[in-house]
């Protein structure tokens, strides 16, 4: 769309009064589409708010224009509190008593891997908005689920030629420990063992999700005196690590190559304790000059008098996929819905993206770039984007890994 008819829709959406001058187009008598949603908002706040907000703004959107096959949509959602249990009561309620006719959301690995689980046994419609892990669209991947934000496998390939490229033989290694942080740390040995037969692992301290004592990881690493550090801690996991670890000098003269940490939810906290030089994925949303991401960004900032995280463009981009999704298949049947995502092409903030047959995978990409500081702020410099087509092991890997046809 043109980034001026965009950003012109918004502003029209915003200025109507009420939910049924939302849709004048003539689906304000029509019964809405109802979507389920599901996550840990609660549990990882500073993500999930800002992934809510940018539903939202597609939501808005999408009622704006007329909803979807004449219908508006409603987006139905629910607090998991981090809990795969509570996920799966959750898309339960949401689908029995609510009326629910798709499900969308997710935010940790093991959440999102027990919603994945759900839409296989019940055989509904579920897109896998954020979870990172692999096994969703590989080992543990199944014709009902799809997945829109790149995988641990994705992040880690984008990062891992960088790390190849500071050629360091002695690295430490923190993480959390359930199936991202695992998952990650075994990629990223696998590609820098491939690429480098004599490095060396001195340390690695997997910490429970939310609950590290800082002073002690840091001390173990410190104490193994690597060249360079791999981390896959976010969130207050990530605060208290660079915090003790800016006390005790564990970063001074060492290389560090950190998933998430680039993302704008995550540098916040940080402020001007952010860390220089750290090689990350993020979002600087501020710095792509794009059509896309410009619009969306003035979009989001017109809406909420904020700017977008990644979080945002994930909510949004994940409301967005479902209502092109389900255009395409004229309706929320789950089988016309299952072939209509295969090879459904569509725009985001981050540029055009797919969603593969092959897998289920969308080939939305990932910003690589340094951290830095700003006026007292976090922000990544010399980043670059790598299209998630890019990431991808070869389609023969991938069928071996992928132990249901898609």
């Amino acid at each position: 769309m043109n980034p001026t008819r965009f950003v012109r829709t918004v502003l029209l959406a915003l200025g109507l009064a009420s939910f049924s001058a939302l849709a004048q187009s003539g689906s304000d008598t029509a019964t809405p589409l109802r979507i389920g949603e599901v996550n840990s908002y609660k549990a990882i706040p500073a993500f999930l708010e800002p992934y809510k907000m940018g539903w939202q703004l597609a939501q808005e959107q999408i009622n704006a224009r007329g909803g979807v096959l004449g219908r508006p949509i409603e987006v139905l959602w629910r607090d998991d509190n981090g809990n795969p249990g509570e996920s799966i009561r959750a898309a339960q309620d949401l689908m029995t008593r609510e009326g629910a006719e798709v499900l969308f959301g997710g935010f940790l690995s093991h959440t999102g891997l027990a919603l994945t689980d759900f839409a296989r046994q019940r055989k509904v419609f579920f897109l896998a908005a954020e979870p990172l892990t692999d096994k969703i669209t590989w080992q543990n991947g199944n014709r009902y689920t799809f997945r829109l934000r790149p995988s641990t496998w994705m992040h880690v390939a984008a990062l891992a030629p960088e790390a190849i490229k500071l050629d360091k033989k002695r690295w430490a290694i923190v993480y959390p420990n359930y199936e991202y942080g695992q998952s990650a740390v075994a990629t990223f040995k696998q590609m820098m063992q491939a690429a480098q037969p004599d490095i060396e692992f001195v340390a690695e301290q997997a910490v429970p999700l939310g609950k590290i004592d800082a002073g002690a990881v840091v001390q173990a690493l410190d104490d193994a005196r690597p060249d360079a550090i791999f981390n896959v801690l976010f969130a207050a996991d990530l605060t208290r690590f660079v915090r003790e670890g800016n006390t005790r000098g564990l970063f001074e003269g060492r290389e560090v190559v950190s998933v998430l940490s680039g993302e704008p939810e995550y540098l916040d906290p940080l402020g001007a304790e952010t860390p220089q030089g750290w090689i990350v994925t993020g979002y600087p949303w501020y710095g792509i000059d794009t059509p896309g991401n410009r619009a969306f960004v003035e979009a989001y900032q017109t809406r909420f008098n904020d700017y977008p995280r990644v979080g945002s463009v994930v909510g949004y981009t994940s409301l967005m996929s479902l209502a092109a999704g389900i255009e395409k298949a004229g309706s929320t049947d789950t089988e016309a819905l299952i072939e209509a995502f295969r090879g459904l092409q569509l725009d985001s903030p981050y540029g055009p993206i797919e969603y593969r047959s092959l897998d289920h995978q969308a080939t939305m990409g990932v910003y690589v770039g340094k951290t830095a500081q700003q006026d007292g702020k976090g922000v990544m410099v010399d980043f670059r984007y790598i299209d998630g087509a890019d990431l991808q092991p070869s389609d023969e890997q991938v069928r071996q890994l992928r132990t249901t046809a898609p």
